[in-house]
């Protein structure tokens, strides 16, 4: 995943979205903000704490489903604003509102019923000898004000009022959203909706902020603030690990939840080369492709062993990818780190360009690429398993299956691993990952 922040522009009048297809700068400034306003953030969040996690179960239910009714009422205006920053289409954003109005009412549900607390009960043993046994109870608590990172590549699921905001105000947390700079004026939008069921719900104003900046000052500031009690975030290796560094070295360290990079690797067997190895190729295109290879479960890295079967899935790839049309990228600071990784794959000495998409012509548009490697090259090479974030695939030749598990061994953990596999296929799969698909693809 990506977190590029160089999408934006700083002007004397605040913070302007640039839009994703164009590239010109539009909308009104959005007010940028600094230390002081994490200050003021944190000691809102900090006085709203008490009094929100003494509500009932239902309170917040009810609160977290009103987010959810607040933010279908922004209606179209919520879409179009949408897909003007992040150069999405229609049906990718409403099926994106519609998974963001899903995972609330998810929420609701779970703490209406009540589970979530994990309610544990060990009834005293007032005669037990030598001593007696008191009263025991365990059960989950809020543990403070949590902030949370929005993502770039899904401006309402994983923004705003994506899971973790939801998350974590199902659990009775204050929450202090960093948006993402790539989509100020939606971030607004929901974050307005937001604050209109806080109100509606009699709740303190603390319960929640939104903050907006571009850089990593404003996000450095609230993971160091002592108010914030845990950390949710979705984005880069990179930007993953920095927080994790900053938590860590707190006078009182504090969890970060983060979902970072991942290549998801895509193992096919001998025996579903052999039976329809031109036809995988083809819906593998298709996978690698969609949004622009932006999801966070995009095919990076493909796994066979050499043979006639994968000679037909590469000849069938490089067909569909030659006919894939380049796509408008999420930002252009995305767009550039994109063709930078790409670019290294394609000078590698050790790697083989296999196909790529057409050219784009417009600004920020991303050119399909699939390339190959040996697995004695990708061993000995860590670069080449570093994610590339867009439409850009690495297939792994493997002289054995000890060579292509070797590969898997070195794969850390990852969102998903894919196995495209026959009834004549011994079933395999990597424990690192925490997602499986059998016989389908990540991202379809």
């Amino acid at each position: 995943m990506a977190d590029v922040f160089s999408v934006n522009e700083v002007q004397d009048d605040g913070f302007r979205s640039i839009e994703a297809a164009t590239g010109v700068a539009a909308g009104d400034p959005s007010v940028v903000h600094g230390r002081d306003d994490v200050d003021a953030a944190c000691a809102a969040a900090e006085v709203a704490f008490d009094a929100y996690r003494a509500t009932t179960n239902e309170a917040r239910a009810d609160f977290v489903d009103r987010i959810g009714a607040e933010i279908v009422a922004l209606g179209d205006d919520l879409i179009a604003t949408a897909m003007r920053e992040s150069g999405l289409p229609r049906a990718r954003l409403e099926g994106e509102r519609g998974r963001t109005i899903g995972q609330l009412k998810l929420f609701a549900d779970v703490v209406r019923r009540g589970g979530w607390m994990g309610l544990r009960i060990d009834p005293a043993l007032p005669d037990r000898v030598p001593l007696p046994r008191p009263d025991l109870r365990l059960r989950m608590i809020p543990l403070g004000p949590v902030a949370v990172f929005g993502a770039s590549n899904f401006p309402l699921a994983f923004s705003t009022a994506g899971g973790d905001t939801a998350s974590a105000l199902a659990a009775g947390c204050p929450v202090v959203v960093k948006g993402h700079p790539a989509h100020p004026a939606t971030g607004a939008m929901v974050a307005g909706a937001i604050n209109a069921a806080v109100a509606a719900c009699g709740l303190p104003k603390g319960v929640f902020s939104h903050l907006v900046g571009p850089g990593n000052d404003l996000g450095s500031a609230l993971v160091q603030d002592p108010r914030i009690a845990a950390v949710g975030f979705t984005g880069s290796r990179a930007g993953g690990l920095a927080l994790v560094k900053l938590a860590q070295a707190r006078e009182i360290p504090i969890p970060v939840y983060a979902e970072m990079s991942s290549i998801n690797p895509v193992v096919l067997l001998p025996e579903a080369l052999k039976a329809r190895g031109a036809a995988l190729g083809t819906a593998f295109v298709g996978s690698l492709t969609m949004g622009a290879g932006q999801f966070c479960t995009n095919p990076g890295l493909v796994l066979a062993v050499e043979g006639e079967g994968l000679d037909a899935f590469v000849s069938a790839a490089a067909a569909a990818l030659l006919d894939a049309p380049a796509a408008t990228m999420l930002t252009g600071g995305i767009h550039a780190a994109y063709e930078q990784g790409v670019q290294a794959l394609a000078s590698h000495d050790a790697v083989k360009t296999i196909a790529q998409g057409k050219v784009g012509e417009g600004v920020a548009q991303g050119q399909a690429a699939f390339f190959e490697t040996t697995a004695a090259q990708f061993l000995s090479d860590k670069a080449l398993g570093h994610e590339v974030f867009g439409a850009s695939s690495l297939l792994v030749r493997c002289t054995s299956e000890d060579e292509l598990h070797a590969v898997l061994r070195v794969a850390e953990g990852q969102l998903t691993a894919t196995i495209q596999m026959d009834a004549g296929d011994a079933a395999a799969a990597s424990p690192a990952s925490i997602w499986i698909v059998a016989v389908s693809w990540p991202s379809a």
